[in-house]
C-alpha cells in the first residue's frame, strides 16, 4: 500500500510547513460569543477565579467556553515566578502565601458548571517551600468532595525537584496527572530557561512508575508544541523519550506567539504533518494522542479519561 508523503518544513502559505507570516487557513478560529460563553465568564469573574484560557490567550476559548461550557482553571494566583519565552502568563513576584479559600470557590464553580471532567493548572510558584503542592492537594480534595462524579486532571509545574511534592499531589488521587514537556531538548534554554528537559521527564517517569507499581491509579499525560524551530527528527525522538518514560497520553499543538515580546513562530505546521506526528505517537504505544494546529493540553481533555489502557510493558 502506498504511503502518503508529507512535506516537512518550508513552503508557501497554504502548503505543508508554511513559514511564519500571515496565519494560514487552518489556523483560523471562530470568534462567536454565544450565551454560554458569557455564562462561563460571569461565573469565573464572580468567584474571582483565574483561567489559563484567558491568561495564556488560548485560541480555543470561544469553542470551550461557548460550545462546551468548560474552562481550564489556573490556581495559585496569576503571577508566575518563571519567564518562559512562549507563555503569555504574567511573570514577576507573586503575593506571599496562597489563597486558602480558592479550593472551595473552584469546587463551587465546577459544581455550577456541572462538569464531568475538570482540568486544573497553575503558575510556577518557586517562592513556596513546597512549590504549591499542598495547595494542589487541597484543590483536588475540595473538587472530589463537592462534585464526586467529576474526574480531575491536574497540569502541574515541575516543582523544581522539591522532595515529596509529587507524593503530596498524587496522594490526593487526581484521575489524570499531567506535566507539559513543551518542546524538544535543544530549545529548552531558549523557551524554558527556568526548567530542564531531564527534570520534567523524570517527574513524568516517576508518576508513571507509581502507576505501574499500583501506588497511583490515575493516568499520566504531557503535551508539546511545534513550530518553534525544532526538526521532525527531534519531534520523533522526543515522542520516543516521553513514551519510554511511561507516559500514556500526548497532545501536540502549534506554537502561536502571544505578543511581540515572546518568541517568534518559526513556521506554521501543516495538518498533514500533525497527522504524521500522531501516527508516530500511536506507533510508539501511546494510548491516546491528539495532534493538530489548535490542540492544547486541555483541548477535549475528557476524551482520554475513559479510553482503555494498552499494556504498557508490551507497547514500549
Amino acid at each position: 500500500m502506498a504511503e502518503t508523503l508529507v512535506k516537512i518544513g518550508g513552503g508557501r502559505p497554504g502548503e505543508p510547513g508554511s513559514r511564519r507570516g500571515a496565519r494560514p487557513d487552518w489556523l483560523r478560529i471562530k470568534l462567536a460569543t454565544p450565551a454560554e460563553f458569557h455564562k462561563v465568564r460571569r461565573l469565573v469573574d464572580g468567584l474571582s477565579l483565574n483561567t489559563v484560557c484567558q491568561e495564556a490567550r488560548c485560541p480555543n476559548i470561544y469553542e470551550c467556553w461557548g460550545e462546551h461550557g468548560t474552562a481550564t482553571f489556573m490556581i495559585l494566583g496569576e503571577i508566575c515566578t518563571r519567564r518562559c519565552g512562549f507563555c503569555a502568563v504574567t511573570s514577576g513576584r507573586p503575593m506571599r502565601g496562597t489563597d486558602a479559600d480558592e479550593p472551595r470557590r473552584l469546587a463551587e464553580a465546577i459544581a455550577s458548571m456541572q462538569l464531568r471532567h475538570a482540568v486544573i493548572t497553575s503558575v510556577d510558584r518557586d517562592d513556596l517551600a513546597d512549590g504549591g503542592a499542598r495547595h494542589w492537594a487541597a484543590v483536588i480534595a475540595a473538587i472530589h468532595e463537592r462534585v464526586p462524579e467529576c474526574s480531575v486532571e491536574v497540569l502541574t509545574p515541575d516543582f523544581r525537584g522539591v522532595p515529596d511534592a509529587l507524593d503530596i499531589v498524587l496522594a490526593a488521587r487526581p484521575e489524570i496527572f499531567s506535566h507539559n514537556m513543551e518542546t524538544v531538548p535543544s530549545l529548552y534554554r531558549k523557551a524554558r530557561p527556568g526548567s530542564r528537559f531531564d527534570r520534567s521527564l523524570a517527574l513524568l517517569a516517576e508518576a508513571a512508575r507509581r502507576r505501574e507499581a499500583g501506588e497511583y491509579a490515575g493516568r499520566v499525560k504531557t503535551s508539546i508544541m511545534v513550530g518553534l524551530g525544532e526538526t521532525a527528527d527531534e519531534v520523533r525522538a522526543t515522542i520516543a523519550d516521553i513514551r519510554a518514560a511511561g507516559v500514556e497520553i500526548l497532545s501536540i499543538g502549534q506554537y502561536l506567539q502571544p505578543t511581540s515580546k515572546h518568541l517568534p513562530v518559526d513556521r506554521f505546521v501543516h495538518p498533514d504533518e500533525f497527522a504524521l506526528y500522531r501516527s508516530w505517537a500511536l506507533e510508539a504505544g501511546f494510548a491516546h494522542c491528539q495532534a493538530g494546529p489548535l490542540v492544547r493540553s486541555s483541548y477535549h481533555a475528557h476524551e482520554a479519561v475513559d479510553r482503555p489502557l494498552r499494556d504498557t510493558a508490551a507497547s514500549r
